[in-house]
């Protein structure tokens, strides 16, 4: 993940959802990430707002795959089915600058 750029703005017609796009030296790649009212409400315990949240959500993705095989448009919620272990690691992503644990962005 180094060289990596990850940019984060809210889609003012459509509340918790945001445009993401990913960059590193071989290119950028975009995304549209929407998070659910209780996951923000959840996450937001931990002082992250949602824009914090789809931020850490795509370093946590990263970590597992490269940009282009990421979804063009998803929910949040729909990292749960492909990687079990995203409600345990994901407080990590939040917590760190960079969002990943154990590694500097």
């Amino acid at each position: 993940m180094k060289d990596l750029a990850i940019s984060v703005l809210a889609d003012p017609a459509r509340a918790l959802t945001f445009d993401v796009v990913v960059r590193d030296a071989r290119g950028e790649s975009r995304h549209r990430v929407a998070i659910e009212a209780d996951d923000a409400a959840r996450w937001a315990k931990l002082g992250a707002g949602p824009s914090h949240c789809v931020e850490a959500a795509m370093r946590f993705l990263l970590d597992r795959e490269p940009k282009e095989s990421i979804l063009g448009a998803f929910d949040m919620g729909v990292i749960r089915r492909y990687f079990p272990d995203f409600d345990d690691a994901f407080p990590g992503y939040l917590a760190r600058p960079g969002g990943a644990p154990g590694r500097s962005a």
